[in-house]
């Protein structure tokens, strides 16, 4: 603290930045709190409790927060930090950048700071650009302050406390206000009225299409846009690239250019344009005979887009997008006289009164209590005997947590690339569990080839629906993986027949 007073006046300076605020002050900050900065615990990227993003995005594209705090797997708060140059208490954009981060991945609280300043953010309502820099914050200290209120700050934030729960002692104890609307809620809004204008869209230009094959194109074009919009936020698409044909005329038929070139690229089902060897499912020659208007297009692409979408797409969880879509797949459309279509429950969630989803600390616990054990004492070979059937797979939730606590336990056993008869059996340890960690794809493809399979199928007109935007939802950048819901086409283990394999894992890796 001492030092920073004395040479504030060169802190504030143009010529200080961030990397090293964070460096000489942040960093030390946070290990003084009791948490690992510097992963001096060799975890892989997947376990380390802090994830310092470095890469930075321009214009009004989005990086990722400067510093997630985690415990296990679960994601506890988010800090953004700016050079102390940057007016934390009085600036707009900073304060909308943090929020915007953490209500995307439904965080209650994060923290923006500069050092000089430090500033505690209720997150939990959707940010909006003509938001007050005040809305929301919860606590504002600055540097000086620190010494004498470390024993708050500790409390809150540091890893003994979060251990224990203060995170969320401390948000309950802060009514949430009326309207607020968190992430899932506001997602489900946003694709349901895509899905009505879509769907009215497409039955009044194209007068031949059946129920059926209504529901399939409509659901096909939002996965789509979804899946390559979220590969923008994740630098696997180029940024900017659907925004861009707002100013073109002809808009279908463009996407389903970029479409058939996603195809190419990543080998999905939900660009399935060609016959391939191997695969049962027929490739779709309905969508790209379609005629849809630039206007509908247009209007859904804007708001995938700062600054009408509120959304961080490369933050925004997994699991939520599977009870996103659980709730969406609960509804479907209807051809009434006149080629109208409507959108209504399915008759089976009307007589259940709803849609339900498994929340994911029960998956972890069912997992843990089946899976955990079957795999008690046994080596890699002993493993391989095992496989994994969820007939009735829904979103797919209970197969992606099956499929990470196989990859934590052929992490953390030292047993990873340890394949039946593989080269090279079990030796060097360590080197094995740093190839799994690094996102050898032809490994993490091995673990869900080889033991999961799930069967699923929509019923109600619909036909056969999936999630494919999920494979989008797997990691944060090329190379890394965050999420194991870019293994699999959530809902998607479906196929005509009612059974999917995860035949094409190897190929989807290529997205992270």
């Amino acid at each position: 603290m001492e030092r920073f007073r004395r040479r504030i006046n060169e802190y504030r300076g143009s010529l200080y930045n961030e990397t090293e605020l964070r460096n000489e002050f942040v960093n030390p900050f946070f290990a003084a709190l009791g948490w690992d900065i510097d992963n001096r615990q060799d975890l892989s990227s997947d376990l380390k409790e802090v994830k310092v993003e470095e890469s930075i995005r321009v214009e009004e594209s989005i990086k990722s927060p400067d510093y997630s705090f985690r415990l296990g797997r679960k994601l506890k708060f988010f800090v953004e930090t700016k050079k102390p140059s940057i007016n934390i208490e009085g600036g707009v954009y900073p304060a909308f950048q943090l929020r915007r981060y953490a209500w995307s991945a439904s965080l209650s609280l994060s923290i923006l700071t500069d050092f000089e300043e430090f500033a505690v953010y209720d997150c939990r309502a959707e940010p909006k650009k003509i938001d007050k820099p005040g809305k929301g914050r919860l606590l504002y200290l600055q540097y000086d302050q620190y010494v004498e209120r470390w024993d708050e700050i500790a409390a809150l934030f540091s890893k003994e406390s979060v251990l224990a729960g203060s995170l969320d002692k401390y948000i309950q104890t802060i009514p949430e206000k009326r309207g607020i609307k968190r992430v899932d809620a506001a997602l489900l809004d946003e694709i349901s009225q895509w899905r009505e204008a879509l769907a009215g869209n497409l039955a009044r230009r194209n007068p031949h299409l059946s129920q059926s094959d209504l529901n399939f194109s409509v659901q096909r074009t939002i996965d789509r846009l979804l899946f390559l919009r979220i590969c923008e936020d994740r630098a696997i698409e180029e940024y900017g690239r659907l925004k861009a044909l707002l100013q073109e005329d002809g808009v279908y038929a463009r996407l389903m250019e970029i479409f058939r070139e996603a195809d190419q690229r990543y080998n999905s089902g939900i660009f399935h344009f060609q016959e391939e060897r191997d695969r049962a499912e027929l490739p779709d020659s309905l969508t790209g005979a379609l005629v849809l208007d630039d206007a509908t297009l247009k209007e859904i692409i804007q708001d995938l887009y700062f600054p009408d979408s509120p959304y961080v797409f490369s933050e925004i969880p997994a699991e939520i997008l599977g009870q996103v879509y659980e709730q969406f797949l609960g509804k479907v459309i209807r051809l009434e006289e006149g080629h109208r279509a409507v959108v209504e429950d399915k008759p089976e969630v009307r007589k259940a009164g709803g849609v339900y989803y498994t929340p994911s600390y029960i998956v972890e616990y069912i997992v843990k209590n089946t899976v955990g054990r079957l795999l008690e004492g046994k080596s890699a070979a002993q493993a391989a005997e095992i496989r994994i059937l969820d007939p009735a797979c829904g979103s797919g939730s209970f197969l992606i947590g099956a499929y990470q606590f196989l990859l934590d336990w052929h992490l953390q056993s030292g047993q990873a690339h340890c394949r039946p008869g593989g080269p090279g059996g079990c030796s060097r340890i360590q080197r094995q569990r740093r190839r799994v960690a690094s996102d050898h794809f032809g490994e993490k493809a091995y673990l869900a080839e080889h033991y999961l399979r799930g069967g699923h199928r929509q019923p109600g007109g619909g036909g056969d629906q999936a999630l494919p935007s999920a494979q989008g939802a797997g990691g944060r950048e090329p190379g890394e993986h965050q999420q194991p819901a870019a293994l699999f086409q959530r809902a998607g283990f479906a196929g005509s027949g009612g059974e999917y394999q995860v035949r094409q894992l190897a190929h989807r890796l290529r997205l992270l």
